[in-house]
């Protein structure tokens, strides 16, 4: 499972539909893959929130940070747990809301041309070794699939406003498993 893609989803991916996307301006190929890291509340692992969130279903009264992201229209193709189990909020074909204001190599707009994968983390810790199997089992898959020329964090493409995947990602480990 995770090495088939059908219809722009992945198979073996729990699908939750999120509205926070739209369509890819026509033409446009998926050359690049961003990755990420999220938790919801910051540093806490293993909620609903991250779901709740890219589905426009959080509740600013659960938690004081919350009531500061409610509101925001955010989504992400997919999001690795740290147990490993992934989710799909966005077909692949679609254009997922995850990268925001951005540029990768003086081309705008990377949600455009990019897919999106979020792993519960965040900037202060390490990720879970089948964190890294399944990014690299889903990044493999989709270089198969998609004619990806470049992967990059989401501080590579915004870097004044984003820092994630964090310092504790691994590119050179991850990198290796893409081989």
């Amino acid at each position: 499972m995770l090495t088939t893609i059908q219809k722009g989803c992945l198979d073996g991916a729990r699908f939750i539909a999120s509205p926070y996307f739209n369509e890819r301006p026509i033409g446009e190929m998926i050359t690049l893959l961003v990755i990420h890291n999220i938790s919801l509340p910051p540093k806490q692992y293993g909620g609903p929130y991250v779901e709740q969130l890219f589905t426009g279903n959080l509740n600013p009264k659960e938690h004081v940070y919350f009531s500061t992201i409610y509101h925001l229209e955010v989504s992400s193709h997919l999001f690795i747990r740290r147990d490993g189990e992934v989710v799909q909020f966005v077909s692949f074909d679609k254009r997922a809301w995850h990268a925001g204001q951005s540029c990768f190599e003086g081309k705008a707009n990377c949600n455009d041309y990019s897919i999106g994968i979020e792993l519960e983390g965040c900037d202060f810790e390490p990720f879970n070794e089948i964190q890294y199997q399944q990014l690299a089992k889903i990044t493999q898959c989709l270089k198969h699939y998609y004619p990806i020329q470049a992967i990059v964090g989401h501080s590579d493409i915004a870097p004044i406003r984003k820092t994630d995947p964090g310092p504790y990602f691994d590119w050179d480990y991850y990198h290796n498993l893409v081989k």
